[in-house]
């Protein structure tokens, strides 16, 4: 790749970075237990076979040995110390190795990701690299707007397998079959785009179509993220004067587009007598889509345990078994905020050091972006917008815990930190040596096939094909799933005529999220051994959730009893008050 490359990408760049960026966003198809598995991994391999172009790409030497920003080494920092967290999870909280590796793995993608992402803008690649990547992006955009349209004005046409129907009523939810995901992911792509027009890979012709009809379609997502968004992207109208005039205004204008597209989606919907999903989410009662009853919920959990949190990954499992008698009804497996999730699972200490690296990273990016000139600092700036924008939905949601999100933020932040490029070092007399980007992007894309192989042990429990083998031989080839094992172990606890046979199996499952079918197994287990009171304080928590799956267990307690005949255990309230930590 030159300095300075022309305007036309090569086609193997483009497709790798389409394979990295775009298909995950775009597979409608998915198998039971998880319904994003398939969009995961395919960003897993997807994004090792993107690196590994990049990594063969770079000079043998980097960028003639000019060290990383103190930014960049800031940002592996914090992914470092998540990584340590969740490697100490199985030994301070009891976590199933299967969920630790996974977040593991993840993590270390996003490690390798952010690294070779500084590398490649340091050695004047990063130019070239990031096109690939908006390009992929916007076409990745556009398909899903349309997907989004034809689930809201023709949802027959969504057949699962090439469109994801959706179950929002009317909100468009893309192939990610999640309404903010889809947002977001809009959202990145009208940055790219806009790019791509002002580095002059796009005719500014196509611009201002483009942008509206990605705002479009975040309106049809009716995200109120996506609306805090638009504003976003006006802001970065205001504070970005290195952008054209035309583009400039056309961001300011952002806000009032996204008012007018609301009022035309209104209008449609009034007169097919129905009611547009956005004026659904503006007139709830509770604004917050119980947001801020769990909020208030972790800060209680923050306090009760401050200096080392419930661990890594852990936070289900212990605001499940805490007593919130006004707690939000839905099975929250996250908190929706980033600093509040690390607070709470790490502990203030921790959790500030990890807030502290990463907000320096941020403060240098910003730095960073306003020195240099050219093609460099166009891409750093129009990369910080991408991770200030997934930063805003962080506060809000958990998207960083999903590769397809988690990745394309690592490389948007690690080109924001890359650095102007300097030459590169000779190569005629740099001896040879092991290419490590090469090989960390062989192990992440081998990861990825790996985790498709090691998924369908899983699969076949839910989704058994004819033929398949026994109930009870699939759930035990499933519980030695290296990264997916907790699900087999959930159906294994779940099925049992006895939960009390499957003890080791619910001491895992119930790290991953505590459900109605599982809370109530766990009770009945605890029961037949006798531990009659832990099954009561199980039975109090799940009395909380009020959850209708949960009606026929506690129907019990309205039958009328004998004299002398006990309540069942569900019935009464537990003698004691337990901590989480007695469950463990």
């Amino acid at each position: 790749m030159p300095e300075h490359p022309d305007r036309h990408l090569s086609p193997s760049h483009l497709a790798l970075a389409a394979a990295a960026i775009a298909a995950p966003a775009l597979i409608a198809v998915n198998v039971a237990p998880s319904a994003t598995f398939l969009n995961q991994a395919a960003a897993l391999v997807g994004w090792g076979a993107w690196a590994m172009v990049l990594a063969i790409a770079l000079p043998p030497r980097g960028a003639a040995g000019r060290a990383p920003d103190p930014g960049a080494i800031a940002l592996l920092a914090a992914l470092l110390l998540l990584a340590i967290a969740a490697l100490a999870a199985p030994f301070w909280a009891a976590q199933p190795w299967t969920l630790a590796l996974s977040s593991i793995g993840l993590l270390a993608a996003a490690v390798l990701v952010a690294a070779l992402a500084g590398a490649v803008q340091r050695a004047g690649l990063g130019e070239p690299a990031f096109a690939a990547f908006c390009t992929a992006l916007l076409f990745a955009g556009v398909a899903a707007t349309l997907i989004g349209f034809v689930q809201v004005y023709a949802p027959g046409w969504a057949d699962g397998e090439w469109i994801a129907a959706s179950t929002l009523g009317g909100r468009a939810v893309g192939n990610l079959r999640q309404p903010n995901h889809q947002s977001s992911l809009l959202l990145w792509s009208m940055i790219a785009t806009l790019w791509l027009a002002e580095s002059g890979r796009l005719r500014r012709t196509w611009l201002p179509a483009l942008l509206l009809l990605l705002l479009a379609g975040v309106v049809l997502t009716a995200s109120r993220t996506g609306m805090v968004g638009a504003g976003l992207l006006a802001l970065w109208g205001v504070v970005d004067r290195r952008l054209s005039r035309a583009s400039r205004l056309q961001l300011w204008l952002a806000p009032l587009a996204y008012l007018m597209f609301y009022e035309l989606f209104a209008a449609i919907a009034h007169l097919q007598d129905a009611v547009f999903a956005g004026e659904v989410q503006l007139q709830k009662s509770d604004p917050s889509s119980s947001r801020f009853g769990i909020w208030a919920n972790t800060l209680t959990l923050i306090a009760e345990h401050p200096w080392a949190g419930v661990g890594f990954g852990e936070f289900n499992f212990a605001w499940s078994l805490h007593p919130f008698p006004g707690r939000p009804v839905a099975f929250f497996d996250h908190t929706h905020n980033l600093p509040l999730q690390f607070a709470v699972e790490l502990g203030l200490p921790l959790a500030a050091l990890v807030l502290a690296l990463l907000l320096f990273a941020l403060w240098r990016a910003w730095r960073m972006a306003g020195e240099g000139a050219g093609g460099d600092v166009t891409v750093r700036r129009a990369a910080l917008a991408m991770v200030l924008m997934i930063a805003l939905h962080s506060l809000l949601e958990y998207p960083l815990w999903y590769a397809y999100f988690l990745l394309p933020a690592a490389f948007a932040f690690g080109l924001a930190l890359g650095g102007p490029a300097s030459a590169a070092a000779p190569r005629g007399d740099t001896p040879p040596r092991v290419n490590v980007w090469l090989l960390g992007a062989l192990v992440l894309m081998l990861g990825g096939a790996a985790s498709l192989v090691d998924y369908r042990r899983v699969a076949v429990i839910f989704s058994p094909a004819a033929g398949a083998a026994p109930l009870a031989q699939r759930i035990a080839e499933g519980q030695r799933s290296w990264f997916f094992g907790h699900h087999a172990d959930y159906a294994a606890a779940t099925v049992a005529p006895h939960p009390s046979t499957e003890m080791e199996a619910l001491a895992r499952a119930t790290h991953y999220l505590m459900d109605t079918r599982i809370t109530i197994a766990w009770a009945k287990a605890l029961a037949e051994r006798g531990e009659l009171d832990k099954a009561r304080h199980l039975a109090a928590r799940l009395r909380e959730f009020r959850n209708p799956l949960s009606a026929e267990f506690f129907a019990e307690c309205d039958k009328p009893l004998a004299t002398a005949q006990e309540k069942p255990f569900q019935c009464e309230p537990p003698q004691r008050r337990y901590d989480y930590t007695d469950f463990r």
